[in-house]
């Protein structure tokens, strides 16, 4: 008999359930630099992640709060793979965007997000937030500018965060401090 408690659970999917591709037309970001605590994922008594969502909200520095990124959604691409070999396995979690000026706000961005170890959020199509970054390990942020060919290329400027993490990309139902106002306001408490 293991010692070990069993939490594994069964995965059912009802046929004809729509899960609608794709994510969202706005990116959150914010440099793990201003973020003083996390929100917690549940754990077992040996480690073991027992959820995919975080509980309680991001604790930022003061005057901290997420930047966005507008995109194109039909052009984004939003993934998780298995990294690595047990009993070490990790997820590689990577979103990339396309935003579609090539100006110099664009390329300012180079600026502010390389060399910088950052924290995306993106909201699927069904209106929830998932956390690509991880308290745990760094990101890269990668970035490429395209100015098209001749009269009937595409601009663009592509804008990619992989990072590695215990949990496929949890999900994130706290409170989202932007320059605009507070999304989720009041969901969850801060968390160190």
């Amino acid at each position: 008999m293991s010692k070990c408690a069993n939490i594994q659970k069964s995965l059912g999917w009802c046929q004809g359930t729509p899960e609608m591709p794709g994510i969202k037309r706005r990116v959150y970001y914010i440099s793990k630099n201003h973020i003083l605590g996390w929100p917690s994922l549940p754990k077992d008594e040996l480690g073991r992640p027992t959820s995919a969502v975080y509980e309680g909200n991001f604790l930022l520095e003061e005057d901290a709060f997420w930047h966005y990124i507008d995109h194109l959604p039909n052009k984004a691409e939003f993934k998780s793979e298995t990294q690595g070999e047990v009993p070490s396995q990790t997820q590689k979690n990577t979103v990339t965007i396309v935003h579609p000026a090539v100006g110099e706000e664009a390329a300012a961005a180079t600026c502010y997000l390389l060399n910088s170890d950052n924290v995306f959020l993106v909201e699927d199509m069904k209106g929830r937030f998932r956390v690509v970054g991880s308290p745990y390990y760094d990101g890269v942020t990668t970035y490429a500018r395209d100015n098209g060919q001749g009269a009937t290329g595409t601009t663009g400027t592509t804008i990619s965060l992989e990072a590695s993490d215990m949990v496929d990309c949890p999900f994130y139902n706290g409170e989202i401090v932007t320059e605009d106002g507070t999304i989720n306001e009041d969901t969850g408490k801060a968390s160190n």
